[in-house]
């Protein structure tokens, strides 16, 4: 089937009719190897804390800050990063923060002191919280609406094979020859993911929405042909004057948006406390609970494994079930198996709680991250992309600290906490949410306002010619 044909269509239109191929799987390959670095990177630090606690002589609270150090770095690179890329592109602002958390990602490996740990930790966290916000974002703008949420989900699969990674190599690297060569390993790959990710080209809506139409054309001829598309000319409509550029952080409280952003806000803050305080604490946990060391990271390393089904059965049911439905449902499973991890005191039903937690946990961020796009227009996605995602870090920073002040006072105080956050983003998605099935990618603000107001799947707006 032609990619082009008589008449006029949208962009979104283009997309569609040329569809999800060789192309998006090549963008698929290397934006979930971004993600899964991204996921090593951040969990090498945790699965390495009672080594570095040890070799540093630090407290637990005082472990907890070092954690916490990459959190408000990721913290002020999403908020940075995220309004930067909507001005810069998504290319240009991805690239700067892959090199970014690679370098100094690499540095920290080499560490005097708990002090320069957390220092390096931080520039770590500045570059990885501006790439969260990209990856998606970027990704999500070149696929056609059908199966979009699954093909999100699929990519945030791939944070679930770099905590395995993480795990696996903690495992193995950390018991033989200490933290410092585990790292430096997602670091080195950071290196090799900035010389790929150069290879990868703007995102059309972008160049479109800000007045660049021949670009815009030239790459979706570009994906056509990669798809196996015949195409002879593609012409696009420049954007309204009042539409171009509008990439004001105000939008986000605009009459249109400010019920989803306050959604997403709670959403991204209290799965995050959950998640993060658990899984930073998750090998101090275990060794909490009387398990010696080596079998501290072999458990470690089965919950993370049992993420990924978590991934693929979410893959499968935001299409079936739609988005915001799977994820409350996996939210309120988190929480209660969280609950049960706390209460249960016989090794199998710890270890059988703890997987399942982990399995729901990560489905219901699956399901968080393809929701978070697909409900802010072109103009500010990043934006809205980078301050929701900005709200997991907040969440970032305090569970180290909150599991560092109650683990030694109360383990079942603080996984109860955990669990009443998990609760808490249930209850904040079902009243607030909405659903985003087989809708159309809005451009601008107004666009995102009809389809809460009609709830058509078509945006309105000028039409492109492709012929």
């Amino acid at each position: 089937m032609s990619a082009t044909g008589a008449g006029s269509v949208t962009v979104q239109d283009a997309i569609d009719r040329i569809g999800f191929g060789r192309f998006q799987l090549g963008l698929l390959a290397v934006c979930g190897f971004t993600w899964a670095a991204d996921a090593a990177e951040i969990f090498l630090l945790a699965f390495a804390l009672p080594a570095i606690t040890e070799d540093f002589g630090l407290s637990t609270f005082e472990s907890s800050l070092v954690v916490s150090s990459t959190f408000v770095g990721m913290l002020c690179g999403a908020w940075f990063w995220g309004t930067i890329a909507d001005r810069i592109g998504r290319r240009t602002g991805f690239a700067i923060t892959i090199g970014v958390f690679a370098v100094f990602g690499l540095l920290s490996a080499f560490s005097p002191s708990a002090l320069w740990l957390g220092v390096l930790r931080f520039m770590t966290g500045f570059g990885l919280g501006g790439a969260v916000p990209l990856d998606f974002s970027l990704f999500a703008e070149y696929l056609p609406r059908r199966n979009r949420g699954r093909w999100l989900v699929i990519l945030e699969s791939f944070w679930g094979v770099g905590t395995v990674i993480a795990a696996l190599l903690a495992w193995i690297i950390v018991p033989n020859w200490g933290w410092r060569p585990l790292m430096a390993t997602s670091a080195i790959a950071g290196l090799l993911i900035f010389w790929v990710r150069l290879r990868i080209p703007e995102s059309p809506r972008w160049l479109a929405a800000n007045g660049r139409e021949e670009e815009a054309e030239g790459i979706l001829r570009r994906i056509a042909r990669a798809n196996g598309k015949a195409v002879e000319q593609i012409k696009l409509a420049a954007p309204r004057a009042a539409e171009a550029g509008a990439h004001s952080v105000k939008q986000l409280w605009s009459r249109q948006l400010v019920r989803s952003t306050v959604m997403l806000w709670l959403a991204w803050f209290f799965i995050a406390l959950a998640y993060y305080g658990l899984f930073s604490w998750l090998p101090t946990i275990f060794f909490e609970r009387g398990f010696d060391f080596v079998k501290t990271y072999s458990y470690t390393f089965i919950l993370a494994a049992a993420q990924l089904p978590g991934y693929f059965s979410a893959a499968w049911l935001v299409e079936k079930w739609g988005r915001k439905r799977t994820f409350v449902i996996y939210l309120a499973f988190s929480a209660v198996f969280t609950w049960l991890y706390a209460v249960v005191t016989n090794t199998g039903l710890i270890v059988g709680a703890a997987v399942l937690m982990s399995f729901f946990a990560l489905g219901a961020w699956a399901c968080l991250y393809a929701y978070t796009p697909e409900l802010y227009p072109t103009a500010i996605r990043t934006t809205g992309m980078g301050a929701a995602s900005g709200m997991a870090r907040v969440a970032g920073v305090l569970a180290p600290i909150l599991g560092g002040v109650l683990i030694p006072l109360s383990l079942e105080a603080a996984l109860t906490l955990y669990a009443l956050s998990f609760a808490a983003a249930a209850l904040a998605v079902g009243i607030l949410g909405r659903e985003t099935k087989s809708e159309a990618l809005a451009d601008t603000v107004d666009e995102t306002r009809r389809f809460e107001r009609t709830g058509s799947t078509e945006p309105a707006r000028e039409r492109v010619a492709i012929s």
